[in-house]
């Protein structure tokens, strides 16, 4: 059960996950040791699922992004795992989510440039497993990164 004390560990480490655990138990209100295996609970039981540096894509070549609206023409449970497996091993893919009703899916694609994403569009996601229709919308503008959760 996830407590204050814990929701104060997580919502600090939202924002900076490369705190020490000296620092953290400070912010938190607690000594070294119990902050430290209170952290180490809330890895071990899977709330906290890892930490990741937040790169900025255009910085690394990769300035496009598109949402895409998938719709499969069948929704067994043979051809949703094949999707569903090939949609987590693609790179490119960096976000998918199941949705309820139509469409299907919602990916969000990063490519280098436009023509890069075609060829993408037209090689790799058209290839996926019982695919029916893609919708594509280019992102003009990112507003709100992947924001912390409201602890």
């Amino acid at each position: 059960m996830i407590d204050n004390l814990d929701r104060s560990i997580l919502r600090h480490l939202q924002n900076d996950g490369r705190m020490t655990a000296t620092a953290l138990a400070a912010k938190v209100g607690l000594t070294v040791a119990p902050c430290h295996r209170r952290l180490k609970d809330l890895e071990s039981s899977g709330v906290i699922r890892g930490y990741r540096a937040d790169i900025d894509p255009a910085a690394v070549g990769l300035g496009f992004e598109a949402i895409v609206f998938v719709t499969l023409s069948r929704v067994d449970t043979a051809t949703l795992a094949e999707f569903e497996a090939q949609v987590a091993e693609n790179v490119h893919i960096v976000q998918a989510e199941r949705l309820f009703g139509d469409p299907d899916y919602l990916l969000k694609v990063i490519a280098a440039d436009l023509p890069a994403y075609q060829r993408f569009y037209d090689g790799e996601l058209a290839a996926l497993p019982g695919v029916q229709k893609l919708t594509s919308t280019m992102v003009m503008k990112n507003l709100k990164q992947v924001a912390g959760l409201p602890l």
